[in-house]
C-alpha cells in the first residue's frame, strides 16, 4: 500500500512539473529576446517536448500502478526505467538549465531526482 502511495505521489509531482513546463512556453521563448524565428521554434519544441516527456513518465507509472500487479517484473522494469530516465534528465538539467539564476530551473534536477527516488523506493517496497 505504501509503495503505491509513493508511486502516485511521484507521478503526481512529475505530471504537475511537466504541465508547468508547457504553460509558460511563450514567455520562456520571449525571454530569449531577439532571436531568429527558427531558434524560437526550436526552443518552443524542446521546452514542450520536455514537458510532454515528464507528463508521459508520470502517466505511465500511474497506469502501471493502477492496472498492473506492481510487485511483478514488468511493472518493476517500468518503474526502474522511468527512474533512470528522470535521473538522466536531472543530470542534463544540472549541466544546462540549472546553471541560470532562475529558481524553477534550479529546482528541475532536484524534482526529477526526488521523483526518481520515490519511484525506486515505491518499486522496492513489497508491502
Amino acid at each position: 500500500m505504501i509503495n503505491s502511495i509513493l508511486l502516485y505521489i511521484g507521478s503526481g509531482l512529475i505530471i504537475v512539473w511537466g504541465i508547468a513546463h508547457i504553460f509558460p512556453t511563450k514567455s520562456i521563448v520571449k525571454g530569449f529576446g531577439e532571436i531568429s524565428k527558427d531558434n524560437k521554434h526550436i526552443i518552443k519544441m524542446e521546452w514542450i517536448a520536455e514537458g510532454i516527456t515528464l507528463i508521459f513518465i508520470g502517466t505511465l507509472v500511474v497506469f502501471v500502478t493502477i492496472f498492473g500487479n506492481i510487485t511483478t517484473l514488468i511493472p518493476q522494469i517500468v518503474f526502474w526505467f522511468s527512474s533512470a530516465m528522470l535521473v538522466i534528465m536531472a543530470i542534463l538539467s544540472s549541466f544546462t538549465g540549472a546553471r541560470v539564476p532562475v529558481i524553477p530551473m534550479k529546482l528541475c534536477p532536484v524534482i526529477k531526482t526526488l521523483v526518481a527516488i520515490l519511484f525506486l523506493i515505491g518499486s522496492l517496497l513489497q508491502v
